[in-house]
């Protein structure tokens, strides 16, 4: 309810709202367990970058919603933004959601290519996710 609030003051007064803000505001409705208020946000930033797009995606796979979470992760490659290690952990939780095994080695094998399967939250969710 505070965030709400808080959402409302940066809405209404002369702060100037940028990417920085709207990724903030994403992540607080996500981290407060309501992804549609962080989709709401999210949908309506005319810019976004790696850190709002991790924003909504970590906060779908946070509250199982998996397909969601997969959903988004594939916008966000079709948005030409590279994904991190918070979206491969993200997008490997969805898969171990939904028993996507298939799309769990796809996303594996993109990890190798980036370098950072020696990770360790990447190998603990790696193993989950198999």
């Amino acid at each position: 309810e505070q965030g709400k609030q808080i959402h409302a003051s940066i809405t209404v007064s002369d702060f100037e709202i940028d990417v920085c803000v709207e990724s903030a505001l994403v992540d607080m409705y996500a981290e407060c367990g309501s992804v549609e208020h962080a989709c709401k946000v999210f949908n309506n930033m005319p810019n976004r970058d790696v850190v709002s797009w991790n924003a909504v995606i970590a906060g779908y796979s946070q509250h199982g919603q998996g397909e969601e979470t997969l959903n988004l992760f594939r916008q966000m490659q079709w948005a030409n933004m590279k994904p991190g290690e918070v979206t491969f952990l993200s997008a490997l939780k969805a898969c171990a959601i939904l028993a996507a095994l298939g799309v769990g080695r796809q996303i594996h094998a993109h990890i190798i290519k980036c370098g950072l399967e020696s990770d360790v939250f990447m190998g603990t969710t790696l193993v989950d996710m198999y």
